[in-house]
């Protein structure tokens, strides 16, 4: 499997291209897998649903499957950030390609999104793991890149570009 993440600042457009991308490797017949950093408390189940009614009588997983879908929905005890590493070893090790989106301080090669008009600084320079920028306009960026620019507007050229980048992106574990 390839991994790469896109990290960026909220507002930058990371989910938009990461829509675009997948869209472009799916039809090129590959197998795609996302991982999602929230900074916040989510939900992806609703009130009065089972599964939501068997996790608030306390169940610590909660596992719905059909033909269709499965989804694994854990409880932790205490507050408990997994690394990405940890993340992507309960992925499907089938899938041609991982997508990291958020975790801007990992030490996974990324892409840094990056719009002018938030105002946020941009993290390729004090970053080694950023190996290209992903921009509307190559001609704001604050300081040279030093690594190849990409149109944040044309998701397929991104994947076409992650797709030459395959070998140089495989992922190997980290050792423990």
């Amino acid at each position: 499997m390839k991994v790469v993440g896109f990290a960026g600042y909220s507002g930058a457009g990371k989910t938009t291209l990461i829509e675009q991308v997948i869209a472009a490797l799916r039809a090129r017949g590959l197998r795609v897998s996302v991982i999602k950093h929230a900074h916040h408390r989510f939900d992806i189940d609703r009130p009065g649903k089972d599964s939501f009614r068997h996790r608030e009588a306390g169940a610590v997983e909660v596992l719905i499957a059909s033909r269709h879908r499965l989804a694994l929905m854990r409880e932790f005890e205490r507050e408990t950030e997994l690394s990405v590493h940890q993340l992507i070893a309960r992925l499907d090790a089938g899938v041609d390609w991982v997508l990291v989106e958020g975790f801007r301080g990992s030490d996974l090669s990324k892409i840094e999104v990056w719009r002018a008009p938030t105002g946020h600084a941009v993290l390729y320079p004090h970053d080694e793991h950023v190996i290209a920028v992903a921009t509307d306009d190559a001609a704001r960026l604050p300081q040279p890149a030093g690594r190849p620019v990409l149109d944040l507007n044309r998701g397929a050229a991104v994947a076409d570009w992650l797709i030459d980048q395959g070998e140089r992106l495989a992922y190997a574990a980290p050792a423990q």
